[in-house]
């Protein structure tokens, strides 16, 4: 799989941004002792609920898909002129 340029640092946004808004949806939030991993799944399972962005395949669903859906959303929602996409 293609790494994705700045994937880290939009991954960090991406999950910053989906925190937000499983807040806004009644999720009570994530703890402090939630790991990077519990994160990007739950963001992952939320959006593909909400139908926000397409499932994986059952046998692909692992971590890095995860996290590159993740990417390619936020990817979407940011500006065009964003300094993380550029």
């Amino acid at each position: 799989m293609k790494k994705i340029k700045n994937q880290n640092e939009l991954l960090r946004v991406a999950i910053s941004v989906g925190e937000k808004y499983a807040l806004n949806r009644g999720y009570t939030g994530f703890s402090s002792t939630n790991s990077s991993k519990e994160k990007v799944e739950s963001l992952y399972r939320l959006l593909v609920n909400d139908n926000m962005i397409q499932p994986l395949a059952e046998d692909s669903e692992d971590l890095a898909s995860m996290k590159v859906k993740l990417v390619k959303w936020i990817s979407k929602q940011l500006p065009e002129n964003h300094p993380l996409l550029n």
